[in-house]
C-alpha cells in the first residue's frame, strides 16, 4: 500500500514516520510513502499556495491550481474510476465526514490513498467537489492544519494492513473493532479455550498486568483464576461499563445480546443510584 501526503509541511512527518509500527511497517516493504510538497507547484515566485476568500471573512483560503497539478502529477485515477483502481483521495478538513475505526478498515483494503492537508480558513471548495472523493475530520474540533490529522490516519490504517502487527488478533480485540476472532484450535482440532472477546465495536476491556498488587490495589481476582469463560463474561461485561461510562453512543451503533442488553440496563440503574 502507498500513502501520498500533499502537504505544504513535508518534514512535519519525517518524524512521525520513523518510529513505532510505521517505521516497522515501511521498512517490512508493507507500505511506502510519498512526501509531495505543494509550493513546488506554485507558479509565482513568492510559491503562494493561498489567497483571500471570495465573498470577505477572516482567513486565507488554499488556491485549487496547486493541489489539482500536484494530485494529478500522481497519475490517480479519475474519480468515477477510482474504486477499480482502488485508490482514494482524502481532504482533510473539519467539514468533513469523521473519522473512525471502520473507515480506517475501508481505507486499508485500498492500494494507494492520496491525503491532501488543508490550512488555514480553508481549502476551496472546488477540490472537495472535483478532485477528493472523501473528505475526512479526525474529530468534533479544529486543528491549525491537516498534518496531524493525515498523521493519525496513517497510523490507523497502518497497523490494520496484514503483517504489521505481530500478532494479527490485536486490531481484532481493539476498541471499536468490529471484526470476528476466528478460534484458535488445539493439536486435535479441537477449539482451543479463549478468555479474550472482540470489542464488537465498542470499547475494549480493561487490562493488568504484573504486579498483582500495586500500591495496595488489587488485581481483580477472576483474571488469574484460569476459568476461560468467567474471564471472558468478566471482560465483557467491563467493556459494556466502560462504554456505557465513556461512549453510550457506540450502544446505538451494535447489535448487543439479550443478556448483553439486560447487562446495559443493569450497568446504568447502578450507575444512576
Amino acid at each position: 500500500m502507498k500513502f501520498e501526503i500533499v502537504t505544504i509541511f513535508p518534514d512535519f512527518f519525517r518524524g512521525p514516520l520513523d518510529y513505532g509500527i510505521v517505521r516497522r511497517a515501511r521498512e517490512g516493504g508493507l507500505v511506502e510513502f510519498g512526501l509531495h510538497d505543494l509550493r513546488a507547484f506554485t507558479r509565482d515566485r513568492h510559491k503562494t499556495v493561498d489567497d483571500r476568500p471570495f465573498g470577505g471573512g477572516e482567513g486565507m483560503v488554499f488556491k485549487p491550481e496547486p493541489l489539482f497539478e500536484c494530485v494529478e502529477s500522481l497519475g490517480v485515477a479519475e474519480k468515477a474510476t477510482r474504486d477499480l483502481r482502488r485508490e482514494s483521495v482524502v481532504l482533510l478538513s473539519a467539514t468533513g465526514k469523521r473519522f473512525d475505526q471502520q473507515l480506517a478498515q475501508e481505507l486499508a483494503r485500498l492500494e494507494r490513498v492520496v491525503l491532501i492537508c488543508g490550512r488555514y480558513e480553508g481549502v476551496d471548495e472546488r477540490v472537495s467537489e472535483h478532485l477528493a472523493d472523501r473528505e475526512l475530520s479526525v474529530g468534533d474540533f479544529v486543528l491549525s492544519g491537516g498534518a496531524i490529522g493525515a498523521v493519525l490516519i496513517l497510523d490507523a490504517v497502518t497497523r490494520l494492513i496484514p503483517g504489521a502487527l505481530g500478532n494479527e488478533a490485536s486490531s481484532q480485540q481493539e476498541s471499536f473493532s468490529h471484526s470476528a476472532l476466528s478460534a484458535a484450535m488445539e493439536s486435535d482440532g479441537k477449539p482451543a479455550p479463549s478468555s479474550t472477546c472482540g470489542s464488537g465495536g465498542l470499547l475494549d476491556y480493561p487490562h493488568y498486568t504484573r504486579p498483582a498488587e500495586f500500591r495496595g490495589w488489587q488485581v481483580p481476582e477472576v483474571l488469574a483464576g484460569g476459568n476461560h469463560e468467567e474471564i471472558r463474561r468478566w471482560r465483557r461485561r467491563k467493556a459494556l461499563e466502560k462504554t456505557v461510562r465513556n461512549r453510550p453512543d457506540l450502544l446505538e451503533r451494535v447489535r448487543l445480546s439479550e443478556e448483553e442488553r439486560e447487562l446495559v440496563e443493569e450497568i446504568r440503574a447502578t450507575g444512576s443510584e
